[in-house]
C-alpha cells in the first residue's frame, strides 16, 4: 500500500484538471522484458510482473540494453563505413509495464505515446486495448472506463520492419543510416479522460484572401442524453482579437461542428514576418460550463503554384532549402521539444535558406512549432523510399492510413506547405497520383508532388499530372544540376538552366544539389557523447596515423571544404539566375553520416562549423536578395576585356529601389576598376537585368587574381566573383631549364647535372584520371567514381610564385586538373611533400600528387602530371603554369630537398 501511494503522489506532478478531464503522465520508471523469442504473447507477459527497468520516454540505447557491438575496430573496410557504430542494438519484441493510480473514475481514457517504432500492442489491467504501427505520428489507444484506483498498463513494441516502405531500410522513418532503429517510446506520453465529450482532432482551413478561418471540428462520441455547444474565439498571442466575432454553434449528431470566423485586416505568414494567430475552442453544455477546450495555432498563408511559379500570399516565393534525414547523432533519434530543433532551423537561418526537407519522414510536432515560429516552408515525405510502389497491399493501406495521421496531427501548421509521397519512388504511378487526389480533396492547405524525383524510365524528367511541383536533377532538354555539367563544360559564368527548363508547367525544385564529399573533421570525434560511436571517423583516424599522413587532416578538409563551398555557389546563382525554377534542395548543408559517411556539408551532422565558411560569405550567394554577375569564364590574358552583366534576384517581400555598385581589385585589395549602374526598381522576382560594365585588362602586367564585387548602395548586401588574368605574352624560358616529355629523355639530362621539367603524356603515367569535382556523395556508397577530392597546394612555394593561387582548388585550375593524371606517390620508399597534393578519398587515403620536385642522379627534377604543353595558344592558364615552373627552376631557389632514384622515378610510368 505505502508503494502505490508513492507512485500515486509522483503521478500527481504530472496531472493537470482541465474542465473535468484529468490528464495523467505515465513517463518515468517502466518494467520491462526483451522478447527476441516471440514468448511473450502465448505465455501472457500482459499478466505478469516484468523485471528490468527503464526510464520510458527513452529508448533501449538509452539504457544501455541490448546485444554490445563490438566498436573498438579500426579497420577502415565498409562495415565500419557504412554509418555510425551503434553501442547496443536490438530488433525484435520489447515489453514495457507500469501501473497508474487513477485518482478519479474516468469514463473513456485515452493513452497517447507521441513516437514510436513500429508496432505496438496495449493491454490495461491484462485486457487488449488495441494494436497501432505509426512511424512519424501519436499511437493511441483506447482504454475504456477506468475506475479509481491503481491499473496496469503493459506495452509491446516490436520495431521489425512492418511493411516494406524502402529498399535497404534506407527510408529515413526506419533506418539504420541516421536515425537508428531504436526500441522504446520517446516524446508526449500520457493518458487522457475524454469524458463526457473531448475535442479529437481540429482541422483548419485560414484565407488571407478572404480574411478567414473555417474550423472543422471532430470529437469523441460522448454521452447522447445532453445538447453540447462550441464557441470559438481568435487570438493573437494569448489576447482575443478585438473586432472579431465569437462563433457558437452545436454539435450535430455526428459528433461534428463547422464554423468560419470572418477577421479583420488578417495578416499574413511567411518567413519574413511569421505572424501566428490562435483558435481557441471551448467545448460547453448547455449551462455554459466549459467541458473542453483547445487552441489551434495557425498562419494566413494563400500558398500557390501558378505560371510554373510558386507563390505565398500573392507574391513570388523561391525556396532555399536543404535535407533533413533525421541526422540526430547523440540521441540517435529526433528531438520531441522545440529547444532540440531551434538550433537546427536557426541555424539554416543563419545561413540564407528559408525550406527544409524531409527526406522519406515526417518530423514530430515540436519541429512543426519551431519552424510556425521563424517562418520556414517545410516539404514533408510519407515514410517511403521504395522501388516497388504498388506491390504490397498491406503496405499501400499502411501509406494511406499514415497520410490521413499526418494530416489530422499536423495539417493546421503553416509552415507544412509541400508534401511529396516519398523519395525517388518506382512503381505504380498510377496509384501514387490517385493518392495524390484523394490528398488535394482533404486538404487544400499545401501544394504536392507524386514523388520527389524519379530514376524510372518514363518517369522523372517531366511532372506527372498530379503535381502541383516538380522536384528533379534534369529534365528531358539537360541537367538543372551541376553534378552533370561541372566536369565535363569549360567553367563560365552565363549559364543558367533556361533550357532545360521549357515547358515545363509547374515550379521546378532542383533535386539534391550538390552531394559534394568533404574530408573529414577528425576533431568532431569527442562530439560523439551519445549512444552512437563514431567508428568511421575513428577508422580514418587510424589509416592516416599508420600511413603518417595524421597532420593532412586538417588541411584537407579546409582545402577540399573550400573547394566545396566554390562549387556549392555556382550551384545555387545558376538556380537565382533561372526563371522559372522555384528553388533548390541542396544536400546538403550538414553532414549525413549515414549511407557510407557522406559527409557532403558545409557543417558537421551536428549543425557545426566546420571553419570552411561563415554564415555572412554563405548569405551572399544563398539569401533573399542576392545580386548576381554573368560573365565568360574564369580564366583572361590581358590583351582581352572583361565583360559582364548584372542582374539582382530579389526574393525579399517588397519591391526594391537602390543602386548597384561594382569593384574589382587586385593585390592587397587595390582597387583596380569601379563604377556605378543605374538605380531601378526591383520587383520580387528573378531574371530581371540591371546593367552591363566592361574593364580592359591591359593595365594588368602580370598574372593576377582579381575579385569582383556587386553591392547595393544603401544596404549591407552584396556579392562576389573572382577571375584570373595572365599575360599574353611571355618572357622566353630560361636556356640553363630542359622541358620534356619523355621520362628517358629526362634521365638522360637529369645525369647530366641538368635542370629538367618533366611533363610526360597522361596517357604513360600509372595513376588516377584528374576531376575537378570531388567525390559525388560518398566513395563507400559509390566506389567506383574517380576517388579525388580536389587539391591542397603550396601557394607560397617559389614554383608557383608567377601563378597566383590559394591553397585549395578554385576555377583557374579546372584545365589543368581535367587535364591531368595524377601520380601515386605510396610507390616511392619514402614520403614526399608535393608541391600539388591531390586529396584522395577518405576510404583510400592514398598519397597523391600533381606536381613535385626532386634530386635525380646529380640532377634537379619537376614532374607535372598535369599537361602543359598542349595547345598552349588557347590554354592561357597552361601556359602560365609552365612559365612559373620554368622559370623556378632556371633560378637558384630550384633547390630539392628530396632524392630520388632513377628507378623509382620510372615507377610513375606505364
Amino acid at each position: 500500500m505505502k508503494k502505490t501511494l508513492v507512485l500515486f503522489a509522483v503521478l500527481c506532478w504530472g496531472m493537470v484538471a482541465f474542465a473535468q478531464h484529468t490528464q495523467i503522465s505515465v513517463s518515468g520508471t517502466w518494467a520491462f522484458k526483451l522478447d527476441s523469442l516471440d514468448k511473450g504473447i502465448p505465455e501472457k507477459w500482459y499478466i505478469e510482473k516484468l523485471p528490468g527497468k527503464i526510464i520510458l520516454p527513452g529508448t533501449l540505447d538509452d539504457a544501455g540494453v541490448g546485444k554490445p557491438v563490438q566498436t573498438d575496430t579500426l579497420k577502415l573496410n565498409k562495415l565500419v563505413m557504412m554509418h555510425l557504430s551503434r553501442k547496443h542494438e536490438y530488433t525484435g519484441a520489447v515489453w514495457y509495464q507500469r501501473t497508474v493510480s487513477i485518482p478519479q473514475n474516468m469514463q473513456s481514457a485515452r493513452l497517447t505515446l507521441e513516437r514510436v517504432i513500429w508496432k505496438t500492442d496495449c493491454w490495461i489491467d491484462g485486457h487488449q486495448a488495441g494494436t497501432q504501427e505509426s512511424l512519424v505520428t501519436p499511437q493511441v489507444f483506447d482504454l475504456g472506463t477506468l475506475k479509481a484506483g491503481v491499473h496496469q498498463i503493459t506495452l509491446r513494441v516490436d520495431n521489425r520492419k512492418q511493411h516494406d516502405i524502402s529498399v535497404n531500410n534506407f527510408a529515413h522513418a526506419y533506418t539504420d543510416g541516421t536515425q537508428i532503429i531504436w526500441n522504446g517510446v520517446i516524446g508526449k506520453m500520457e493518458i487522457v479522460d475524454q469524458h463526457p465529450l473531448a475535442i479529437d482532432n481540429v482541422q483548419l482551413f485560414p484565407s488571407l484572401k478572404s480574411g478567414s478561418v473555417e474550423a472543422n471540428i471532430n470529437f469523441v462520441p460522448g454521452a447522447r442524453d445532453k445538447k453540447y455547444y462550441v464557441r470559438a474565439r481568435l487570438l493573437k498571442g494569448p489576447h482575443v482579437v478585438e473586432d472579431t466575432q465569437n462563433i457558437t454553434v452545436a454539435v450535430d449528431s455526428l459528433w461534428h461542428s463547422k464554423l468560419i470566423i470572418k477577421v479583420k485586416n488578417a495578416r499574413g505568414w511567411d518567413e519574413f514576418n511569421p505572424r501566428l494567430y490562435g483558435l481557441k475552442i471551448d467545448v460547453t453544455d448547455r449551462s455554459g460550463k466549459v467541458i473542453d477546450s483547445r487552441t489551434e495555432r495557425f498562419g494566413f498563408r494563400d500558398l500557390s503554384s501558378a505560371k510554373g511559379q510558386f507563390r505565398i500570399n500573392g507574391r513570388q516565393l523561391f525556396l532555399r532549402g536543404t535535407l533533413e534525414c533525421n541526422i540526430f547523432p547523440l540521441e540517435g533519434h529526433p528531438p520531441m521539444n522545440e529547444t532540440g530543433w531551434l538550433k537546427l532551423f536557426k541555424t539554416a537561418k543563419q545561413y540564407g535558406l528559408n525550406h527544409i526537407r524531409f527526406h522519406s519522414w515526417c518530423p514530430p510536432e515540436a519541429a512543426f512549432k519551431v519552424a510556425d515560429s521563424l517562418g520556414f516552408y517545410l516539404h514533408v515525405e510519407l515514410p517511403l523510399w521504395s522501388l516497388t510502389v504498388g506491390k504490397d497491399p498491406g503496405t499501400l493501406l499502411y501509406l494511406k492510413d499514415e497520410a490521413s495521421r499526418i494530416i489530422q496531427n499536423y495539417g493546421n501548421h503553416p509552415s507544412f506547405c509541400f508534401w511529396s509521397m516519398g523519395n525517388e519512388l518506382e512503381g505504380d504511378f498510377n496509384w501514387l497520383q490517385g493518392l495524390v487526389r484523394e490528398l488535394k480533396a482533404k486538404d487544400s492547405r499545401r501544394l504536392y508532388t507524386t514523388t520527389t524525383f524519379s530514376f524510372q524510365k518514363g518517369h522523372g524528367k517531366y511532372p506527372e499530372p498530379a503535381d502541383d511541383y516538380f522536384i528533379t536533377q534534369y529534365t528531358d532538354k539537360g541537367w538543372v544540376r551541376g553534378q552533370g555539367i561541372f566536369n565535363t563544360n569549360i567553367p563560365d559564368f552565363k549559364t543558367d538552366y533556361s533550357t532545360a527548363m521549357k515547358n515545363i508547367p509547374v515550379p521546378l525544385v532542383i533535386h539534391e544539389v550538390g552531394q559534394y564529399s568533404v574530408y573529414p573533421d577528425l576533431n568532431e570525434i569527442h562530439k560523439y557523447k551519445g549512444v552512437l560511436e563514431p567508428m568511421n571517423f575513428k577508422a580514418i583516424r587510424h589509416d592516416l596515423r599508420n600511413k603518417g599522413m595524421l597532420d593532412l587532416a586538417g588541411p584537407y578538409l579546409k582545402a577540399s571544404g573550400n573547394l566545396a563551398a566554390n562549387l556549392y555557389k555556382e550551384e545555387i546563382e545558376r538556380a537565382l539566375k533561372t526563371s522559372g525554377v522555384g528553388g533548390f534542395q541542396l544536400l546538403d548543408l550538414h553532414d549525413f553520416p549515414g549511407q557510407g559517411t557522406a559527409l557532403v556539408g558545409l557543417l558537421n551532422a551536428f549543425w557545426d562549423s566546420k571553419g570552411i565558411i561563415t554564415p555572412r560569405e554563405f548569405r551572399r550567394f544563398c539569401g533573399p536578395v542576392v545580386p548576381l554577375l554573368r560573365f565568360d569564364k574564369a580564366t583572361y590574358t590581358n590583351d582581352e576585356a572583361f565583360s559582364a552583366s548584372v542582374e539582382l534576384a530579389n526574393f525579399s517581400d517588397k519591391t526594391m529601389t537602390d543602386q548597384l555598385t561594382w569593384c574589382i581589385t587586385g593585390e592587397d585589395r587595390k582597387v583596380l576598376f569601379s563604377g556605378k549602374l543605374n538605380k531601378k526598381s526591383i520587383p520580387v522576382g528573378n531574371g530581371q537585368q540591371i546593367g552591363t560594365f566592361s574593364v580592359n585588362l591591359n593595365s594588368i602586367s602580370k598574372a593576377m587574381q582579381l575579385d569582383i564585387t556587386l553591392s547595393l548602395a544603401h544596404s549591407p548586401i552584396s556579392n562576389h566573383w573572382k577571375i584570373w588574368v595572365y599575360p599574353a605574352v611571355l618572357p622566353k624560358p630560361p636556356k640553363n631549364v630542359i622541358f620534356t616529355t619523355s621520362a628517358d629523355s629526362a634521365l638522360s639530362w637529369l645525369k647530366a647535372g641538368a635542370n629538367v621539367v618533366l611533363n610526360p603524356d597522361t596517357a604513360v603515367i600509372k595513376g588516377v584520371n584528374g576531376r575537378f569535382a570531388p567525390v559525388f556523395w560518398s566513395p563507400v556508397h559509390f566506389p567506383d567514381q574517380p576517388g579525388s577530392m580536389g587539391l591542397l597546394i603550396s601557394p607560397t612555394h617559389p614554383a608557383l610564385a608567377d601563378f597566383p593561387t590559394a591553397y585549395y582548388s578554385d576555377w583557374q585550375w579546372w584545365d589543368l586538373v581535367t587535364s591531368s593524371k595524377t601520380m601515386i606517390t605510396d610507390i616511392l620508399p619514402f614520403q614526399t611533400h608535393p608541391i600539388v597534393r591531390v586529396i584522395d578519398n577518405f576510404f583510400k587515403n592514398r598519397n597523391m600528387a600533381d606536381l613535385l620536385e626532386f634530386k635525380v642522379n646529380g640532377g634537379k627534377l619537376i614532374i607535372c602530371s598535369m599537361d602543359i604543353h598542349h595547345n598552349l595558344t588557347a590554354r592561357p592558364v597552361a601556359r602560365q603554369l609552365r612559365y612559373s615552373l620554368m622559370k623556378y627552376a632556371g633560378s637558384k631557389n630550384f633547390a630539392p630537398k628530396e632524392n630520388l632514384s632513377s628507378t623509382d622515378l620510372i615507377k610513375f610510368f606505364k
